[in-house]
Formats: structure tokens, sequence, C-alpha cells
């Protein structure tokens, strides 16, 4: 099992033909997002399939901020001063 869970609304191929496509992945452990060009080194997006590989890293981005947020213990206030009455 991979620790990674890819963007399975991402669904972006080059824009020349060649069949790669573009993966946006969130690691499950770290929180860290990989961005994976898949079968080649490179590839071409149109304007729509750019527009689509950003939302895919920005919902990525969110959701490693929010399991970065839930694995941090809640800070309790400090001592409270009596107040004057």
């Amino acid at each position: 099992m991979s620790v990674f869970r890819s963007d399975l609304d991402l669904a972006v191929q080059d824009a020349t033909g060649t069949e790669a496509e573009a993966d946006v992945a969130l690691n499950l452990v770290t929180g860290n997002i990989r961005l994976s060009i898949l079968w080649t080194q490179e590839m071409q997006l149109s304007p729509e399939d750019a527009e689509q590989v950003a939302q895919a890293l920005q919902r990525a981005a969110a959701e490693s901020r929010s399991m970065t947020a839930a694995s941090k213990p809640e800070s309790s206030p400090g001592p409270q001063r009596p107040s004057d009455a």
C-alpha cells in the first residue's frame, strides 16, 4: 500500500499527444505533496489543464494543512490572573 493518495479529480495529459500524464498526490504520513509527470520528463499543458493541475495542488495543500493542524496538540492558555472586581 502506498503512502501517497493521488487526486482522482485530476485527468491531465500532454497537449501534444504523447500520452504523458500529470499526477498530484498527498503523502498521508508527512503531508508533503508530490507532483509527478508520468511516462516522460516534461509535458505541455493547455491553459485549462494547467488550471486543473493548479487546483489539484491547492486541494492537496489545503488537506496537508488540515492534517498538520489536526496532529498538533492544542495549546492551553497560561495561568489566568484574578480579575479586579
